[in-house]
């Protein structure tokens, strides 16, 4: 028999937890709430990097003149404006912009990008500023071009499911679109309320989804880019099939801005999932936590649309920044299952035999369930703040990797004894169904030496697994120089002369993604 406690709900769950629902809301709280007053300054990106500005102009009042007659009332040059687009994300990047940019249209973008291609001015793409690795935010002075006011749905088709929409429609606000009409968004992030749909493609986003419905290589149907000399690439096309010539669009899908700007994008929406449910399980070790994962395959199949991971230590420091209750008893390894299907009676009976037989082996030592979508969410919160408790708890190192599943744990312990009492917490979870590892170290502040610690081991010990040195958050500027780890000389010297003839000039987004002696 199913244990009792398995299905009964804690009383943090019951009552509402602070917070417990979903990320806070406000630009702030959803930005990991590191620009509350008091925080200090981000020191600038050519200071604490050695990095050189490449020999671009800089924008004239004449260029100002220009962009103002191209989007009137869409520069903004005001300083305190110009702050939090200057700085990424988890505050430790810090670019110097003077001007940033709104259009509304593709040909707006497109006039745009002619002037800059024209004067030699660099342009760095934006979308919600959500990545981890540098590449929406300026290293230097360079033109901040922001997708936020293109943030209108095209079209939706109600039997096909293809949404046509602008770059900059903010993710949950897509997924709230579609839902509407009984249909998901083929991705689900932690940032879904500020990431922007075109940076999501920009840098092929993975996410929470990709288990059950894969890359954005899959899903994304066509594109409209603006090249850097202004030219509108309209490959926008709603068609499942198209064999006629070269797939220009996966060009642009990871290419994170430095090959064109992505202003549309069409994309195909599953059906929405009749029954939705969650189980968060405690498990006593990692080798317990890949046997659940190879049972969950087995019994759920189908209906199996997520498998996440996390230690105690990120459960630990969830409780402690963001007051968040585990809902189960404490374990060593925590692990979150979701399924969707379209049966709840049908789902609910393949899940709880799962969880039978998980418990009764000693895979899992507790656990609860939720069907309800208030109490799914609130386990979701668990998983999904990892990132924003991180943020609070100092300085964080980031790497985002992919391994094999059955070493995917291993760098954790490795890190954690390499580091010892240098670090304040080295942590690891992720999506353990695409073997995808978030390993996240924290400090009270930056230290080079412990950088030093951690780079370039982190990456030499991806590379001996066959792995890859980022898995889903994109190279921007953290990566460039350790592309080597993950991808031969031949394919470096490749992505090289594609960004020579697509923006002979360099402007898209320079000093990004292609190493640094490109």
């Amino acid at each position: 028999m199913l244990r009792r406690q398995l299905l009964a709900w804690p009383a943090w769950l019951l009552r509402g937890a602070p917070g417990a629902a979903g990320r806070p809301v406000g630009p702030l709280a959803r930005r990991g709430c590191c620009s509350a007053p008091g925080t200090p300054e981000v020191p600038l990106t050519r200071e604490r990097y050695p990095v050189r500005r490449l020999p671009f102009s800089t924008v004239s009042e004449q260029d100002l003149a220009a962009f103002e007659r191209i989007v009137p009332g869409g520069v903004v040059t005001d300083p305190e404006a110009l702050q939090a687009p200057n700085v990424d994300w988890i505050r430790t990047l810090r670019g110097s912009s003077k001007v940033l940019l709104r259009p509304r249209t593709s040909e707006e973008v497109s006039h745009i990008l002619r002037r800059c291609h024209e004067r030699n001015l660099a342009v760095n793409p934006q979308g919600g500023n959500t990545g981890m690795v540098g590449g929406s935010v300026p290293v230097f002075d360079e033109i901040i071009l922001s997708t936020a006011r293109m943030n209108q749905v095209l079209s939706f088709h109600s039997v096909s499911g293809i949404l046509v929409c602008q770059a900059g429609c903010i993710l949950e606000e897509l997924s709230r679109y579609v839902e509407e009409r009984d249909f998901i968004m083929p991705l689900d992030l932690g940032a879904k309320g500020s990431c922007h749909i075109g940076g999501n493609v920009a840098t092929n986003a993975g996410g929470l989804r990709f288990l059950r419905y894969g890359s954005l290589h899959g899903t994304v149907l066509g594109l409209e880019v603006v090249l850097a000399d202004g030219t509108i690439l309209d490959c926008l096309t709603s068609l499942r099939k198209d064999n006629t010539g070269y797939d220009l669009k996966q060009l642009f899908i990871g290419s994170e801005g430095t090959l064109g700007v992505i202003t549309a994008v069409s994309i195909l929406c599953p059906p929405k999932p009749r029954a939705v449910n969650v189980a968060f399980l405690g498990c006593p070790g990692f080798a317990e936590v890949l046997q659940t994962f190879s049972t969950c395959k087995g019994m759920l199949g189908e209906i199996l649309s997520a498998f996440e991971f996390m230690d105690a230590v990120c459960m630990q420091l969830v409780g402690r920044h963001l007051h968040l209750a585990s809902p189960v008893q404490e374990s060593p390894f925590y692990v979150l299952i979701e399924t969707s299907g379209s049966n709840a009676g049908h789902d609910a009976e393949k899940l709880g035999s799962f969880l039978e037989h998980a418990l009764g082996s000693g895979l899992v030592t507790d656990g609860t369930m939720a069907t309800d979508q208030t109490k799914v969410k609130m386990l979701w919160a668990l998983r999904e703040r990892i990132t924003e408790a991180l943020s609070r708890d100092g300085y964080v190192y980031k790497y985002d990797l992919s391994l094999p599943v059955e070493r995917l744990y291993d760098i954790v312990t490795d890190v954690r004894a390499r580091l010892g009492p240098h670090a304040k917490h080295v942590v690891g979870y992720g999506h353990l169904g695409d073997g995808n590892l978030h390993l996240n170290v924290t400090a009270e502040a930056f230290s080079p030496s412990l950088l030093g610690a951690l780079e370039p081991h982190v990456y030499e010990w991806t590379a001996r697994q066959q792995g890859s040195v980022s898995a889903e958050h994109g190279v921007g500027f953290r990566k460039r120089d350790v592309l080597g780890y993950s991808k031969p000389p031949e394919a470096l010297q490749l992505m090289q002369q594609l960004k020579a003839l697509l923006d002979p000039k360099g402007i898209l987004n320079p000093y990004k993604m292609l190493p640094s002696q490109a």
